[in-house]
């Protein structure tokens, strides 16, 4: 790809040219949605840092935990298909989160291919004291601006998920 094609398909994340946004001129960093996804994303990961500390986990262990909450006992491929994370990413989250005493991997006696993973009593408990641990607040938005922009983001990522489903990677 030429430095020109690359420029443009960069711009293209940018917002769109307004009447705010001077046509002559390149979009500025605060101008691309991508940025401010991502620098949010950094800016999540500093306000929940107390929070994953207090629990004695990472981020991406706590996520594992919560799809487990939410359907207990499936394979290590439909974890990481709900978390968006290959298997040789979630298995040592997985392994980490077995000897914490959170999780239990065992073969699936029907497919051996297959390891099944379930929350232990501990990974349960874990959830009681993260229940009232959230970042609503500190967001700023009100609890239905919090669920609007949390639906907005999901929509956005599915979007871009299908498509881009087929490019070269």
């Amino acid at each position: 790809m030429t430095v020109t094609k690359a420029k443009q398909a960069t711009f293209k994340t940018a917002a769109p040219k307004t009447a705010a946004t001077d046509a002559k001129t390149d979009p500025k960093l605060q101008d691309f949605l991508c940025f401010a996804i991502y620098s949010a994303n950094l800016a999540y990961g500093r306000a929940y840092k107390p929070i994953l500390e207090e629990l004695g986990l990472t981020y991406t262990q706590y996520i594992a935990i919560v799809a487990l909450w939410e359907e207990d006992n499936q394979t290590v491929s439909s974890l990481g298909e709900k978390l968006f994370l290959e298997s040789n990413t979630l298995t040592p989250i997985l392994k980490n989160l077995e000897a914490m005493g959170y999780v239990r991997r065992q073969r699936d006696s029907k497919d051996e291919r297959q390891v099944l993973v379930s929350l232990t009593d501990a990974g349960r408990r874990v959830r009681e004291k993260a229940l009232p641990m959230n970042l609503v607040k500190e967001s700023g938005l009100t609890p239905d601006e919090f669920a609007k922009m949390q639906k907005g983001i999901v929509a956005l990522r599915n979007n871009l998920i299908k498509g881009t489903k087929g490019a070269a990677k």
